[in-house]
Formats: C-alpha cells, structure tokens, sequence
C-alpha cells in the first residue's frame, strides 16, 4: 500500500493562523533499510513512518510548550546531522538476552530557539525525544504526541478511570472509531493493529523528573497524549495514600537544560518479532551504579496470597503471620533454593512505623534465622511510610533487611516519578534493592538503578478471579515488553475460569498447572514470586523442583511461536541449560504445535517436561510429567488445552 487511506491530519488550533513557510523534509532509514522515518520541518513539525513502503503512521505532529513558547511550532533549523551506531549492550540482569545489539541510525536537529529533536530508526521501530538547552529552570505547559490512525485501527490498552491509577485494568479492545466515542483515557504501553497487518507497540523509556504519558482520543483521527499536572499540595487521607488539593498549571517544572522521555515504537508484522523487543532497555539510560556486585536477583516465598496459612502434621505450631510461620517459610525456603522470603503487611506494629516490628514476628531473629540457612529477608512497605521515613534504608541495612517492596504509589506524576527515583538512590546507597508495587510500568530506572529489580504494574494473580489466561496471553506481547513484571505466579491450585471460586487462604489460580509453571519462564521479573502455601509445594514436589531450578535472568531467548493475545511458546538458556514453555488463551480447540530443538548445541540432552493431562480441559489441575532424551535433530509434539500449556527443562548430558 502506498497511500494510507482515511487519515486526517491533526493540526494544533494555535498553529493555524500561522503564516505559511517551505516545507522541509529530512529522512531516516533503518540499519536494514526496511523502516524510513520521514521528519517534515513547516508550519509544525511532524513525522511520517513507513515499513515495507507502506506507510503505517502519517504526519504525527509533535511540539513542547515550554512557558509561552511551543517548541516544534513553526520551527526554524539550524543544523541537522546522521550517524550511524551499532554497539553491545551488556545489562547486569538481563531478563532476555545477555548481549543486546543496540544498532540504530540517528537523526539530530538542531533548531533556533535553542532545543533539538532525535529520532532513532532501528530495524524493529522508531524513537524520539526533544532535547533542550533553556537556562534555570522552565515550567512544561503540555507535549504534544499526536499519533494518526485510521478508524479501522485497532487499540489494545488499559482504561484506568484517571491518572490516579494502578496499572491493574484488564485490556481492552477497540477499534479507533469505536474508542473515539467511548473512549477517556488510556495508559501505556498502547498495541496497536493497523488494517495492513502491522502491529504498533507505543510506549515511553528514561522516564525522569516528568510526567507518564496517558494518551486520549484525538476525534476519529487516532490519540494523543495527555499528562497529569503536577501536584503541588497534599493532604494525607490514611496511611498509605494523600489526596491533592492543589494542582500547578505546569505538567513538570524541571531544568532548562535535558533530554526529554523517548517515545518509541516497536514496529513489525511478525509477533514474534514484537515479543522479543529489547526497545526500552536499548532506550535506557545508563547505570548510575559503579558496583552491582552486592545485588542479588532470584525468587521469593510470598506469605500474603496464601495468608500465611501453612497446615498438616509438620506444622505443630498456630499459623499465622508470626515469628513460628515465618521460621517455616525460611526453612522451606532454605530446602528448595530460594533466595529470599517477603514479609507483608503485618511484620510491624504499625503501618505507618517502620522502625518497631510486630512482638509477634520478632523480625529481628527471624534476620538471625534467615542468615544462618542463606535466606534473606524483604519487607513491605506503604510509600507514603518511605516518603515520612526515608531514613529507614539506613537502618533496614543495619538490621540485616536485604530489599523493601513498596506499594500504593498509584500515580506517574512529577513528583511521584522523582519518588521512585529518590527511592531507588537511597535503597542503593544502604545496598538495599526495590520491588514497586502498586506502580506504573517500567520504563528504563531498572537500568539506572539495577537494585530496582521489578514492578507491578500489571493485573496479576493478586486480583482473584480477573487475572483469566484471555488477558494473561497480551503480557509478553505489551506490559512485559516494557520491563520486569511482578506477576506473583505460583499457584498450586488450578481451576478453567468458568469454575474458579478460589479466595485466601485455599486461593488459586485461573489456567491449568502446566500453564501456571509455564509462566515462570515466559514471564519475566528479576524478583519471582511463589505466591503459594509451602504446605501445598511440598505436596507437589516435582513442580516445586521445576518452578525453583528456573532462573530470573537469562543468557538468551528464543521466540518459538507467537500470537498476540492467543499463544506464545519460548525457548530461554542460561548457561548450557534450555528451558522451554508455552501458554494459551481460552481457545476451545487444544492447540497442538510441534517445537523444534534446534536451539540444542551437538550431544545429547534429557528433557523434563510437564505438559497437560487428559482432563485438564476440564479439570485443571491434570497435569503429566515425563523425562526422556533429546537431541537438536528431534521434534517435540506438544498439546495445550484451552488455557493450559508446557513447561520443561533440557540438561546436556
């Protein structure tokens, strides 16, 4: 297709009685020359995208209103300059590839007025971010991020009910039509069919001292970004949350002088193509960490999905969240391997004291306990308890505590991104790590603090019942794209969503138990949660065995077969061990793939795999484990039932 077809043009009302001046156009090409951005310099400054010589986006206007002046209104070049770049990123936790080729071509211009604009062209997509050099500091009035669909579009997203949200909604479907006379409001990461077959993946990275970017309806032309302003009165209204009551005109006030978020776009028609992305790392601004020798990712016995409930006749003690149930997580804990314990809400006194345990946990010896069996301890937090005691680092580093889990921020505002980034450096300083719940998506402070090992940010197994695998089978393709994903898998109890009733503390999971190991290996976090009771672990030894010997970081990853919102099947090494796994939707027919194992190295391998039983259709908690020996010439053929899936382990021998 040369010409897309019902695209209006956005055109901003401030710029329309702007005399006319020439029009000039400056291309960018991708490494592979696949993806052209065309960047036009006239009355306004807008972009244009084409793959394949097809267009797939046209004249997205882009500007910056800073104070009275709108940057990219009328804007006069001064210079403009291509280079060419092409290097090994190595992240210290990588969660798909330890070497990531970062190899883009990069359009800069400079314009008069003293700001610039950059575009990057890779070879899955696009970004570009305003770059300013104003003196002191400067109020940010608006950013204008238009992007132009056609109606046919289709948008998958999240619809929060404001920007006072947490990143939990289920994703919904609408085409651009339909959303411009339903739609209000929507957060990022925003997917994106177009009527050709391309899928467009809009997200932001190194997201700092601004706002997140929510984008709105923009009529029947496509959506358009819109900000929460930046709140500049509280008033605290419990102990984890305040309300606002004043706002600022301004979005950020910030320095003059910075680089601005990236916009970026993973660009392709081949899903599996979108579900290996590194984009937001690639985007990343650099570690900020000389040594991150002393941070430790890994999996974590969680007490609070399971009530902290564990029974049966090991467990001669009362059970509950007190210092005799957190001694038994620690020794389970301790038998399988698993690097820490976290202790929620409950481990003190009082919320909103961090500095006097519960007598009924005696945190302190269970720091004792912990240390003695090489399990460490983690502590939940409310935000606003960090924000009134910023001093607890310093003193959870000298009682031991190893990381804090912080929760209910609910808001990507200003202040609230620079909350996350104060927190992230205090934790750094006292050798402490973060895991933010309760969050905004990812986008890039894991990399400039790696001791942020993961983020909510996602409608996880927490919400009952509404975690369904039809909603699950879009994360590879969206929210994890964007970073690590504290999903809480785990569960041990597994039910198909027509029969699910499971709540605290016999809780559960929707998706058969081969689906639910399976997501220990697609899902990524750098921080992995067993949700579930270790009474019911160590019922089901042979999947607790599987489920803990996976790692949370990984050499390399391979893509098998993927559609968005429908299947995705990997294969993830780390050191000479393969792991392989699948998940599916509520398809009513079993999906039956064959997987290659040419990923194998020469020799031979034995193969552990857990796959759907019989029944599991039915009964989801029907699952069959075999072993047997593999080598990279075999096929394996595998059946999942309708939201079920695999899991499995490759060894050399």
């Amino acid at each position: 297709m040369k010409k897309l077809h019902l695209f209006c043009c956005v055109a901003l009302l401030a710029l329309c009685c702007l005399p006319a001046q020439a029009q000039k156009t400056l291309s960018l090409t991708s490494p592979d020359k696949n993806i052209t951005v065309s960047v036009s310099v006239g009355e306004q400054l807008t972009y244009s995208v084409s793959i394949d010589d097809e267009i797939v986006m046209k004249d997205n206007a882009v500007a910056l209103t800073i104070g009275s002046k709108t940057l990219g209104a009328k804007p006069k070049m001064s210079k403009k300059s291509i280079r060419s770049v092409n290097e090994t990123l190595t992240p210290p936790f990588p969660l798909k590839e330890a070497k990531i080729a970062n190899v883009y071509n990069l359009l800069h211009i400079d314009f008069s007025g003293n700001y610039s604009v950059e575009f990057r062209a890779y070879n899955d997509g696009i970004a570009y971010r305003f770059i300013t050099k104003q003196k002191g500091s400067v109020d940010v009035m608006d950013e204008l991020c238009s992007i132009n669909l056609p109606e046919t579009a289709t948008l998958h997203m999240q619809e929060p009910r404001s920007f006072n949200c947490n990143n939990e909604e289920r994703y919904t479907h609408h085409t651009v039509a339909e959303w411009a006379k339903e739609g209000n409001l929507a957060e990022l990461p925003l997917l994106i069919d177009t009527p050709e077959g391309h899928r467009i993946l809009f997200s932001e990275s190194d997201l700092l001292d601004y706002p997140g970017l929510f984008v709105k309806p923009n009529g029947t032309q496509g959506v358009v970004a819109t900000f929460p302003h930046a709140p500049i009165e509280f008033e605290p209204n419990s102990d984890r949350s305040v309300h606002i009551t004043k706002e600022a005109d301004y979005i950020a006030r910030t320095s003059g002088t910075r680089s601005f978020p990236w916009r970026y776009f993973i660009i392709t028609r081949d899903d599996k193509q979108l579900a290996a992305s590194t984009m937001v790392t690639r985007l990343a601004p650099k570690c900020m960490l000389d040594d991150t020798s002393w941070i430790k990712p890994g999996q974590v016995s969680w007490e609070w999905w399971n009530d902290a409930a564990p029974y049966g006749p090991d467990v001669e003690f009362v059970s509950g969240y007190n210092l005799e149930t957190y001694k038994y997580f620690i020794d389970f804990a301790q038998k399988y391997g698993i690097e820490y314990i976290l202790m929620d809400e409950g481990w003190a006194k009082d919320t909103r004291d961090p500095f006097t345990p519960n007598p009924n946990v005696d945190l302190h010896e269970l720091i004792r306990y912990g240390q003695e069996r090489g399990v460490g301890i983690i502590l939940w937090l409310t935000w606003l308890t960090v924000e009134n005691h910023m001093d607890l680092f310093e003193t959870f580093a000298k009682w031991g505590v190893k990381g804090v889990k912080i929760d209910f921020m609910d808001r990507s505002d200003q202040w609230m991104v620079n909350f996350y980034e104060r927190v992230a450096k205090k934790a750094a300083e006292n050798h402490l790590f973060v895991d933010f719940h309760g969050a905004y998506k990812p986008v890039g402070l894991e990399s400039k603090y790696p001791n942020v090992l993961s983020f909510e940010g996602v409608l996880g197994m927490e919400q009952g019942g509404r975690y369904i695998p039809d909603n699950s089978l879009w994360l590879p393709f969206m929210r994890n794209l964007c970073g690590p994903m504290d999903y809480t898998p785990g569960a041990m109890l597994s039910y198909q969503p027509n029969n699910f009733s499971a709540r605290r503390p016999n809780n559960g999971s929707t998706g058969t138990r081969a689906y639910q190991m399976a997501l220990y290996v697609i899902f990524e976090s750098t921080l992995q949660m067993l949700a579930d009771n270790p009474t019911l672990y160590y019922r089901n030894d042979d999947c607790t065995r599987f489920i803990t010997s996976v790692p949370v970081v990984w050499d390399e990853t391979r893509i098998i077969e993927a559609q968005a919102g429908e299947l995705i099947v990997e294969a993830k090494r780390k050191g000479d061990t393969w792991f392989i796994a699948g998940i599916t939707n509520n398809s009513q027919d079993a999906r039956e793939i064959t997987l290659p194992l040419d990923f194998l190295g020469s020799g031979n391998y034995r193969l552990e795999l857990f796959t759907d039983g019989i029944n599991a259709w039915r009964q989801a908690m029907d699952y069959r484990r075999k072993e047997s020996n593999v080598t990279s010439a075999d096929k394996l053929p595998v059946k999942m039932v309708r939201n079920g899936g695999f899991a499995g382990i490759i060894k050399p021998i």
